[in-house]
């Protein structure tokens, strides 16, 4: 079947250099798969953290209600539990820890029917971090334009 992509976070590689990723599954509601069918969610805000049990919980994504749901429709803005293995888990929490690294959501996705989420360990940019890869990106688009007029 393959992968349909929901939705991406274009900002978290503008704000931050993401330097690994990791996909994780995430455990939703009912009206929430119903939702991410009609392409319904948004992850610009969204981020990771790591609760004293040892599991990961996705905070700020928005999953709109579905239209068509009843009484027990799903809360928007709600936590929801990730399902990564434990050895993912502790790697995760350890280079977070030593490097000072923030874990955001950079893509949500189904997978063979399964909803998965991409999160990456990311190192925030500074202002002329981001004027510097602005710069790139044009002259990177000037030489492609370059390329096809000749």
């Amino acid at each position: 079947m393959g992968i349909k992509i929901i939705a991406t976070n274009k900002k978290a590689s503008h704000d931050f250099f993401l330097t690994e990723k990791y996909e994780a599954g995430l455990v939703l509601q009912g009206t929430e798969v119903k939702s991410l069918r009609e392409g319904k969610v948004s992850i610009k805000e969204a981020f990771i953290m790591l609760d004293k049990k040892g599991e990961a919980w996705a905070h700020n994504i928005t999953i709109p209600q579905y239209e068509f749901g009843n009484i027990n429709n799903h809360e928007e803005t709600r936590k929801r539990k990730l399902l990564l293995h434990k050895k993912e888990l502790i790697k995760i929490f350890h280079e977070a820890k030593a490097k000072a690294l923030t874990i955001v959501a950079t893509k949500i996705y189904f997978k063979n029917s399964n909803v998965k989420i991409e999160i990456a360990l990311a190192k925030g940019k500074k202002l002329h971090d981001k004027r510097a890869t602005e710069a790139k990106k044009d002259v990177e688009k000037k030489l492609r334009q370059q390329k096809f007029d000749i």
